[in-house]
């Protein structure tokens, strides 16, 4: 019985750890400053950051980031500081196809 109840903390334990981690994947912006996510899409050149209770959003230093077909867009969300901080850019098909390109 005592090894039983062992085995049940030990694998409770685990599943809260697994929990945490995942949440902590994911950066969320609500919480962080306009400068501080700036700086991590420049550092890291692409990040996922939570944006509500229920989204996300991608967000891309350069085009590098990119699909050959998509184009950059400034990407604007709410962070604690700026309720309309241009944080970086996101990648998008665009409505016009530049000129020269044919399929």
């Amino acid at each position: 019985m005592m090894a039983r109840t062992k085995v049940t903390t030990l694998a409770l334990a685990l599943s809260m750890l697994a929990v945490s981690t995942a949440a902590e994947a994911r950066p969320d912006l609500r919480t962080m400053t306009c400068a501080k996510a700036q700086a991590m899409v420049k550092q890291r050149g692409a990040v996922v950051f939570t944006t509500g209770h229920h989204t996300y959003s991608r967000f891309v230093s350069n085009i590098r980031y990119c699909d050959y077909w998509e184009a950059l867009f400034v990407q604007y969300a709410a962070t604690r500081d700026n309720p309309r901080c241009p944080v970086a850019y996101e990648c998008r098909e665009p409505l016009f196809k530049p000129f020269g390109w044919d399929d």
